[in-house]
């Protein structure tokens, strides 16, 4: 077994990120329904082969329940975590899935990084195996996740309204599972809707899903959408929430508390085609720069990456116009011309790379998205 050095870490905060290079263990939970287990048997054998040549994928095992036939298990390794999660947020992923979608009543996906391995003392390593971590990644018991789609050219004061004035649905999920805060914010016709939650976080999406107050206003918003989607159909909404999904693949804390003054702020960073991850890599790398001063002004910052879509959510202590280069991530001349060639600048409007601090100036303006809501659950 061979152990990679520490990752990094902020003294006194909170360090966790997909780019650690750790294999991911995947544990998917599915409750077949009665009769179905022959044609759900079939179905994954006319997908495995497909699935087992996507980049990334090392292995998986199709389990069935000694007591209960109809519950049934799927784990699968990958190399990474950011193969995995290009491919379960893709539309390759619906069309590979979807023969056994007819099969399944429910299902449950659980995702970790693999910290130590245990083998047969005369089993070597496996050649080119990735090396382990020494160190665990120090969390919270938070997470982080966020959706982000468009509305059509033209609705966007009218979704702003709407998306601003709902009512908040009850924090409260079961006895492990509490709904923190929720952030969402525009950035032209994009809107991207942030939620914070201590526990499980599909039981706060399935919870969240079913409160009146959030089935009234995603149905306003439903005619301003440019994709339809119908979330009373199970495979309308299955479809959506996976071209919504916008995982977070890196936080940074810096353990010091909010007062007063702090600002929450969103950033749209669009990369140019193809180097979205090599974006979220460099943004995941200063954020632990960044936050590391006592006295600097990020607090804390989340990374939310798929495809071309780079989302920056920073915390900062004060104006965030008062300190453009680390609420940006891009504290030095170096990064700025790393993220110049990653930048899709003309998607924001701007007519070059941030070169120099005037630049990261219009950086910053042009990305800053524009706040709609941001709700905290009492005592939260």
């Amino acid at each position: 077994m061979t152990v990679s050095p520490d990752p990094q870490t902020v003294p006194g905060g909170v360090s966790s990120t997909a780019f650690d290079g750790s294999r991911v263990r995947v544990l998917l939970m599915l409750d077949v329904h009665d009769g179905a287990q022959q044609q759900f048997l079939d179905a994954y054998e006319r997908m495995r082969h497909r699935v087992a040549a996507v980049p990334g994928h090392l292995s998986d095992q199709l389990c069935q329940s000694l007591e209960n036939p109809t519950q049934w298990l799927l784990t699968s390794e990958w190399e990474s975590a950011p193969p995995f999660l290009a491919w379960v947020n893709s539309e390759q992923h619906l069309d590979m899935v979807e023969p056994l979608a007819d099969c399944v009543r429910d299902t449950r996906s659980l995702r970790y990084t693999v910290l130590r391995e245990t083998t047969g003392t005369d089993t070597a390593p496996a050649p080119g195996s990735v090396a382990l971590q020494s160190a665990p990644r120090t969390g919270d018991n938070v997470v982080r996740h966020a959706l982000t789609f468009t509305v059509t050219p033209g609705s966007e004061s009218k979704v702003a309204e709407i998306l601003s004035g709902y009512a908040s649905p009850q924090p409260v999920v079961n006895d492990t599972t509490r709904l923190l805060r929720t952030s969402l914010f525009l950035h032209g016709n994009r809107v991207v809707r942030a939620v914070e939650v201590r526990g499980d976080l599909q039981d706060a999406l399935r919870h969240v899903s079913r409160q009146p107050e959030v089935r009234a206003v995603e149905q306003a918003i439903d005619p301003y959408l440019e994709q339809e989607r119908d979330l009373t159909d199970p495979k309308s909404a299955r479809v959506f929430f996976t071209r919504a999904a916008l995982p977070a693949v890196h936080h940074t804390a810096s353990g010091r508390p909010e007062g007063s003054a702090a600002t929450r702020c969103a950033l749209f960073l669009p990369a140019l085609p193809g180097r979205g991850e090599e974006l979220a890599r460099l943004l995941a790398r200063q954020d632990e720069t960044v936050t590391a001063p006592a006295h600097g002004p990020v607090l804390a910052a989340t990374v939310f990456h798929r495809d071309d879509i780079v989302v920056r959510l920073v915390d900062v202590d004060g104006d965030p116009e008062d300190a453009p280069g680390p609420v940006l991530a891009l504290a030095d001349a170096a990064s700025a011309a790393e993220a110049g060639r990653l930048l899709d600048a003309a998607a924001l409007g701007l007519d070059g790379p941030p070169t120099d601090e005037r630049a990261v100036r219009r950086l910053l303006a042009h990305a800053r998205m524009q706040p709609l809501t941001d709700r905290r659950a009492a005592a939260s």
